[in-house]
């Protein structure tokens, strides 16, 4: 939505109409976008062809087609005990805290690690006044499934029981990006479903893949490789979840699927996507499914981002940045405020 004065209201939801999906609504400067991200993409070998502890060490030491994620001096490693050992968290104080923000990176369940977006998280932290904490879970494939939702568990674990006394508030969030979005929302369900706990009053989930067999966006996109493909979530998956110990019909599982999950007790959830990004369809598939269970959810979708746009430059990262810091400055507030008055 816009103001008369023509610019945008990040707080207001988009209504989802055809002409937001056509061509026609990308923006001339997306389109720019697009064409220097596919042809920088075409100039190094799919990932799904190469090893994954080749492609870490690649992007550690920064020899990748994208630079090497510089880290921030205000963050800090801290370990708590996990479910294989020490699971080490990386962590953000702000000077003023308002809440807590638990941050599961993406990757593919395969890359990254939690030091690879500082200064996302950094002005994450500073933006909306949250101390940020970000799990350095197990990867994929040395620790398939389900390593990675045991230790964001065991994070979540940590700050639900630990967050008065470490950071001085209760005010829980969670949330992440692709793969990071999944696991998000696998951790609010296991923490409802094994521990009957509901510590989270809002879920931020950014172009997550929640249903692992293929929603028809994955399975229809085909070759074009924009940050991935149809093959390539295909290879993420079979590493996360190997095919000889996973039988293909337990892929859509609730445990592993969170799309096929009961929603229900979910907390307020901001579920963004672009519309050139193949998990398009995990995304709107989930709003409706959250608005079903009784749970309010917003769905926001931007014509002509790809998966991992808002880490890109530009005026649509900016927007839906914008919304995000919107978002988790205002979850869960309404809840924890104080009642009002009595009426004399």
């Amino acid at each position: 939505m816009t103001d008369a004065d023509g610019t945008r209201d990040h707080a207001a939801p988009e209504p989802l109409t055809p002409e937001l999906f056509t061509p026609a609504r990308v923006s001339a400067e997306s389109r720019a976008m697009v064409e220097r991200l596919e042809a920088l993409i075409a100039t190094a070998p799919p990932v799904n062809t190469r090893r994954p502890e080749d492609i870490r060490a690649e992007r550690a030491a920064g020899r990748g087609i994208f630079p090497k994620p510089p880290l921030c001096a205000s963050a800090q490693w801290r370990t708590i005990e996990g479910p294989s050992g020490a699971l080490r968290l990386r962590v953000f104080r702000p000077d003023r805290i308002e809440g807590v923000y638990l941050h599961i990176h993406g990757g593919g369940w395969m890359l990254g690690g939690a030091d690879g977006q500082d200064p996302m998280l950094e002005r994450l932290s500073k933006s909306n006044a949250l101390a940020v904490v970000s799990v350095d879970y197990r990867l994929a494939p040395e620790h398939p499934y389900p390593a990675a939702p045991e230790d964001c568990e065991a994070a979540a674990l940590w700050l639900a029981r630990r967050a008065r006394a470490e950071f001085g508030t209760d005010r829980l969030l969670i949330g992440g990006e692709s793969a990071g979005a999944h696991l998000a929302l696998l951790t609010l369900l296991r923490l409802r479903d094994a521990h009957r706990l509901k510590p989270f009053s809002g879920a931020n989930l950014v172009y997550g893949m929640y249903d692992l067999a293929g929603t028809p966006s994955v399975r229809n996109w085909g070759a074009r490789n924009l940050i991935l493909s149809t093959d390539i979530l295909a290879w993420f998956v079979g590493n996360f979840l190997p095919p000889d110990k996973i039988r293909p019909v337990a892929l859509r599982s609730p445990a592993i699927s969170p799309l096929y999950a009961d929603l229900r007790d979910m907390p307020e959830a901001l579920i963004s996507v672009g519309t050139l990004d193949p998990l398009l369809d995990d995304s709107l598939f989930l709003h409706a499914r959250w608005i079903a269970a009784g749970r309010p959810a917003e769905l926001a979708v931007f014509p002509g981002g790809v998966h991992g746009f808002n880490a890109l430059p530009g005026g649509l990262a900016a927007e839906a940045n914008a919304r995000i810091d919107a978002f988790l400055t205002r979850a869960g507030r309404a809840e924890r405020a104080p009642p009002a008055p009595a009426a004399r």
